[in-house]
């Protein structure tokens, strides 16, 4: 993401902003209980009414448990871009939000029997959707993170940006939004096409 406009922009004293959106895809029934980490976060972003800081420790939580469940994951996808202008990058995140916020393609399985009222579904795909903008420039979140070392170094490296301070928006999105409902291969192709195979 640098270049020489980059380099005449620092030189000029300019602050540089980043926003990058990551799609991760675990697959798997063992992979279900990160969809409760995910709704924990969600819930506490909303009692955090936008303070940075609460927002920051969900992600940094969401972060760790999509490390500890590498073993499932099985596509990735992420993209970005880099603003001079606050206002430009925020209009991005927005831009980015609006998309993320479209992507919910679920079904919710038929039951009749009333004992399958008592039996929840398991989702075996899960995709998290983690947009950040930060300040300044990390190499291992603007980079092709379909790779596993590199997607693990990315990861590591919001949770690094939280503790720096350098964090200026933070957005999570997932696909189921909650327990029961079940993405499904085809749901998955038609809604996160630009998902690569890990």
């Amino acid at each position: 993401m640098t270049g020489w406009r980059d380099r005449l922009q620092r030189m000029s004293g300019k602050t540089r902003f980043a926003v990058c959106r990551i799609f991760v895809h675990l697959a798997g029934d063992e992979a279900a209980p990160l969809l409760g980490v995910l709704n924990r976060a969600a819930r506490e972003a909303v009692e955090a009414e936008g303070d940075l800081q609460m927002l920051g420790e969900g992600l940094v939580e969401i972060c760790q448990g999509l490390l500890q469940y590498d073993l499932y994951w099985q596509s990735a996808a992420n993209e970005g871009d880099v603003f001079w202008d606050e206002g430009e990058a925020g209009d991005y995140v927005s831009e980015l939000f609006t998309d993320s916020a479209q992507r919910y393609g679920v079904a919710i399985p038929a039951t009749d029997a009333a004992d399958d009222l008592l039996t929840i579904p398991v989702t075996p795909n899960l995709v998290a959707i983690l947009t950040v903008a930060y300040e300044g420039e990390v190499a291992a979140i603007e980079t092709d993170l379909a790779d596993i070392t590199a997607l693990k170094a990315g990861l590591n490296a919001i949770i690094n940006l939280h503790y720096d301070q350098k964090l200026r928006a933070i957005q999570v999105h997932f696909s189921p939004a909650q327990l029961g409902d079940v993405l499904t291969s085809e749901q998955l192709l038609l809604n996160f096409p630009e998902l690569i195979p890990l």
